[in-house]
């Protein structure tokens, strides 16, 4: 059994927020200057060219590169020989409070969804915890912004309308959506499951690599049809047109009821922001 002290999570948190709101990584970089190349709209362009200096000067100078630092969600792989000495959801946000306390990051979190009386420390994180084996505590955090998570949503469709189905759903709410969710983005679809786990796993399918091949090989087609299909639709770029309205398609499935094919689609803007650290 392997003991881990509260303060030591806290102080990984801590670390992943400050790095997660100022550094996308200059792989993610490198792909949207690659979109600019691609990109047929001038206009379209213009924005990706803004959006990448926009990152480039809050990767160097570590300041956040957006205004929405959003709502962190926590994702913790924990081992099943780790003995934690304290509250874990405690030492998730004890680091989210110091991490937006030191980098001078917006507080977004209001106590109560009909109050709106604001906590000034950006807590609670919403924190999911999974066992596995082994004896380390593996921690993804992700601070989510407001306007691409409104314009997210879980549907129950039925069996019968199937992939055809899925597509309609998908690209029907991402044309209407246009520049709300700021693209170009990431969109991650939950297929399967029930309500909750749908949108669990639409989550989670935003987090993956962009390289990274979906190892289903229907999913992987399924995958490669809707992003073409999306980047057809014309939003562009923060809404103003173009071919580069999303930079990947990722899908997470799930079993589910013989009556039921929910569907549960999570749009990431441009600020894909998650980092990975191993205690």
């Amino acid at each position: 059994m392997r003991i881990i002290q509260e303060r030591t999570i806290t102080d990984e948190v801590k670390k992943l927020a400050l790095d997660a709101n100022c550094d996308l990584g200059t792989s993610f970089i490198d792909l949207l200057r690659e979109k600019i190349k691609s990109e047929k709209s001038e206009i379209g362009k213009n924005v990706l060219e803004q959006i990448v200096e926009n990152d480039e000067i809050a990767r160097l100078e570590k300041a956040p590169m957006c205004q929405d630092t959003g709502l962190v969600v926590c994702f913790i792989e924990l081992g099943y020989d780790v003995h934690i000495e304290g509250d874990l959801y405690e030492a998730v946000n004890q680091g989210v409070r110091e991490a937006y306390e030191e980098g001078f990051f917006r507080k977004s979190i209001v106590r109560h969804p009909l109050d709106r009386v604001n906590t000034n420390d950006n807590t609670p994180a919403i924190t999911h915890v999974k066992l596995v084996p082994g004896d380390q505590i593996k921690i993804t955090l992700a601070p989510k912004g407001g306007g691409s998570e409104n314009m997210s949503l879980v549907k129950m469709l039925t069996p019968a309308e199937g992939i055809e189905g899925i597509k309609k759903l998908v690209l029907h709410t991402i044309f209407y959506a246009g520049g709300k969710p700021c693209p170009p983005l990431i969109v991650g679809i939950g297929i399967g499951g029930n309500l909750e786990k749908s949108a669990l796993i639409a989550k989670e399918a935003i987090l993956r690599d962009l390289d990274e091949e979906n190892p289903d090989p229907i999913l992987r087609k399924l995958e490669a049809e809707i992003l073409d299909e999306i980047n057809k639709l014309g939003v562009g770029p923060m809404g103003f047109g173009g071919t580069t309205t999303a930079l990947a398609v990722k899908i997470s499935v799930h079993p589910c009821h013989i009556a039921s094919l929910p569907v549960a689609i999570n749009l990431q803007c441009h600020a894909s922001r998650h980092k990975t650290g191993v205690i």
